[in-house]
């Protein structure tokens, strides 16, 4: 049996993966599961597949968690010191599918304790790229993607030399907004930016698809994890979402991975690489589908692949302070307190606000250097939110 934890159990990623784990439920020994707030659902799944462990990361849902599992086997435990010392329990595959920055800390204690990490959080490469894979190397550890458009490149790659790739084409649905008129962005509403017309996918990351900052965190994921120049990374909008990504050669091939919109795809390859297992998703009939379009992305509908392309370029402490910022953004959006396109503004406020006074393109990236920066972007965004205000 092998031996798991599920950092994010009850997020949609967490769900496709528990989906998965149950239809073989003897094959796994599920050590933990965490969660936040939807302690129902953390309780049901800790009891459906036999958990040591459940934590929610919320102190205050300790009781309601601790009532749920009463008369069980299975071991409760809350807040964030919680989470990182489940990370430290041994087990052969963890996947890192907490939602925002607080997936980096368990992130870097299971690779220090040699786990083969499955990579949804993109926050841990777009803050502390190096410090993440500079810890696994140290720990021989193992990292693998499971955002759709990671897990494409690294499947496109099997095989070939990294010498000979010239570009890397990641795609994108266009989100909610692909068809909108420019000018109409700046009255979207939070109802309007939580609908996705090919996904179901939680409220923020919905949001983060109308914006395409979801995409932007893919671009700077893409540089660090593949080890790529910014000006070889491109992005198309495929509004069908079937082909996830392409690598393009220095003989002019591309090769591209289709498959259908399910998570569970790249999940199933992380959790069984480097073989291949059957897995329960669509199998696609190209003739039904009959063509795939293509479209290069509208800077003006979407600044915050310009933004991703500066701090790619900056580097340093620079995606810290993005990350930071785009959530602290995302929340003044949802509370009301600014509009759509001001998400975007809050962001590059935030960048000019650091770049220029905190030395963030020199500092060495130490978990402590990003956890800091990341508190001090969120101040700046906080006062960026409060001017538009």
């Amino acid at each position: 049996m092998r031996r798991i934890t599920l950092f994010g159990a009850t997020g949609s990623v967490g769900q496709s993966a528990i989906d998965l784990i149950a239809r073989d439920a003897d094959g796994y020994d599920v050590v933990a599961l965490t969660g936040g707030r939807n302690v129902t659902q953390l309780a049901a799944d800790a009891r459906r597949l036999g958990a040591d462990l459940a934590v929610t990361c919320y102190p205050e849902c300790y009781n309601e968690l601790k009532d749920l599992l009463a008369g069980t086997d299975v071991e409760v435990a809350a807040g964030p010191d919680a989470i990182a010392a489940a990370a430290a329990r041994p087990v052969d595959w963890a996947l890192s599918a907490i939602v925002g920055s607080a997936g980096l800390v368990p992130g870097l204690v299971a690779l220090e304790h040699g786990t083969k990490l499955a990579l949804a959080n993109k926050e841990s490469l777009v803050t502390a790229g190096p410090l993440l894979l500079g810890t696994a190397k140290a720990h021989g550890a193992t990292v693998l993607p499971v955002d759709s458009e990671h897990s494409a490149v690294f499947q496109a790659l099997v095989g070939e030399d990294m010498a000979a790739v010239e570009r890397v084409v990641i795609t994108a649905s266009g989100g909610a907004f692909r068809d909108w008129p420019v000018e109409k962005l700046a009255t979207a509403t939070l109802a309007e930016a939580s609908s996705h017309p090919n996904w179901d996918m939680g409220q923020r990351i919905t949001i983060d698809s109308a914006s395409m900052f979801n995409k932007a965190m893919e671009l700077i994921e893409t540089k660090e994890f593949f080890g790529v120049s910014h000006d070889m990374i491109e992005v198309l909008v495929h509004r069908e979402s079937l082909i996830h990504a392409m690598v393009g050669f220095r003989d002019g091939a591309l090769m591209a991975h289709v498959g259908p919109p399910d998570m569970r795809h790249a999940i199933g390859y992380a959790l069984h690489w480097p073989d291949r297992k059957h897995l329960p998703v669509e199998r696609l009939d190209l003739a039904k589908i009959g063509s795939l379009t293509f479209e290069a992305p509208d800077d003006a509908r979407y600044p915050a692949l310009a933004l991703a392309r500066r701090v790619m370029q900056e580097g340093g402490l620079s995606g810290a302070v993005f990350n930071a910022a785009k959530e602290r953004a995302l929340d003044g959006f949802i509370a009301g307190d600014i509009g759509f396109l001001d998400m975007a503004r809050v962001v590059e406020t935030t960048l000019d606000k650091m770049s220029s006074s905190d030395g963030l393109q020199n500092a060495e990236i130490t978990l402590d250097n990003v956890l800091e920066t990341d508190r001090l972007a969120r101040i700046r965004a906080a006062e960026a939110i409060s001017h538009m205000g």
